[in-house]
């Protein structure tokens, strides 16, 4: 929270700087219904609500998950009105008026001016690549002369000697599928990361869409894609995708809240 010198009551909800150095106002679309508008400084902008400085609070899991889908379609109305934003998180609030987030903009203009010429023209896109598992582990064995040559001996010993070998073949060739796994992840990358301006390795997410459930989850990535190489990148993507045994998840534009740096802001 960005606080005055002056400790007051009223504060202003912050959702994204624009590029604009107009008022304007967006409507009742904030949280909660607040009506949202445009604080501006020079040719830069905060994007605003008016409210009380305090943060916002519920033991109600539905309502906050409301709350936090409010705060991103302003996000991304925004986005549509001025074009490319520099997105805050939720909850972030300035203590005090309109004036108090002039002089912040003021403070923080040649970084966030900065930022904002560093991210136009584009957005943030993520990456998730699937594999079927089994079918990775067919094709590691189909091309492993040695793997191939134990199977097939396993079938001719007795039940004792089966059992051991059978359980040697499914080490080695699961320690040979995750190095496939990750030199598969590593070739996905070399054909994405040239179209793209910047590339994190995400994690593994909490949620998984039903149709890649029982999926391994191969590479996960967070993108920042000019609008010039988007096409191309979903292009190399549905090339992926039509691999057999291959599944890819192409999800956004949104705002690039994983790329913007706004340590300095406030």
């Amino acid at each position: 929270m960005v606080e005055s010198q002056n400790m007051v009551k009223e504060a202003r909800y912050l959702y994204s700087v624009a590029r604009t150095g107009h008022m304007a106002r967006l409507g009742s679309i904030g949280i909660q219904e607040n009506n949202v508008y445009t604080v501006p400084y020079k040719d830069i902008a905060a994007i605003v609500h008016a409210c009380e400085a305090k943060p916002y609070q519920t033991e109600d899991k539905k309502l906050a998950e409301e709350w936090v889908l409010e705060h991103s379609y302003v996000i991304d109305q925004a986005t549509k009105m001025f074009g490319t934003v520099l997105p805050f998180s939720f909850d972030v609030i300035i203590k005090g008026d309109d004036d108090v987030v002039k002089d912040w903009l003021c403070r923080d203009y040649e970084h966030l001016a900065g930022e904002l010429l560093r991210m136009q023209g584009s957005a943030e896109y993520s990456i998730q690549v699937y594999c079927d598992y089994d079918y990775l582990e067919k094709m590691v064995l189909a091309k492993n002369q040695e793997l191939g040559d134990l199977k097939n001996s396993i079938e001719k010993e007795p039940k004792g000697k089966a059992y051991l070998q059978r359980r040697n073949l499914d080490l080695k060739l699961k320690s040979l599928t995750r190095s496939e796994a990750g030199w598969l992840a590593d070739q996905f990358c070399s054909e994405i990361k040239p179209l793209v301006k910047e590339l994190k390795t995400a994690g593994r997410t909490s949620w998984t869409p039903e149709k890649y459930r029982g999926k391994k989850l191969l590479a996960s990535y967070t993108c920042r894609v000019s609008k010039e190489a988007v096409k191309k990148l979903g292009e190399v993507l549905e090339e992926i995708n039509c691999k057999e045994g291959f599944f890819v998840r192409f999800t956004g534009p949104w705002a690039p809240f994983s790329f913007v740096c706004l340590s300095g802001a406030g």
